[in-house]
């Protein structure tokens, strides 16, 4: 049977390589992917907590919360880097020093 420690493993692995993607990569689109990696790691520890709560679906409802808040904010991000794309003709961050004309 997978137990709890099994989720919380899986969880860090998701949370460290999100981490390593958003620290290595210099690409706008690629930041982003980290980004979505560390809270998909997050809603898998709420996910996994409510599964063995056993009292109450908090877990599963505040995973729910955040799956839409997580789309809603891509949402926004990807739109905000294809202005910066149009304006900069560019999505490394780094040649980005200008938000402001």
């Amino acid at each position: 049977m997978i137990g709890l420690n099994d989720f919380m493993l899986v969880s860090v692995g998701l949370f460290c390589t999100g981490l390593f993607i958003i620290v290595s990569k210099k690409n706008a689109i690629q930041i982003l992917i980290g980004i979505e990696l560390m809270l998909n790691a997050a809603i898998l520890n709420l996910v996994a907590f409510g599964k063995y709560d056993r009292m109450n679906n908090g877990g599963q409802m505040f995973a729910l919360f955040a799956i839409v808040l997580a789309a809603a904010t891509t949402a926004v991000a990807l739109a905000i880097i294809l202005n910066v794309y149009r304006k900069y003709k560019t999505i490394n961050p780094d040649k980005v020093n200008q938000l402001k004309d």
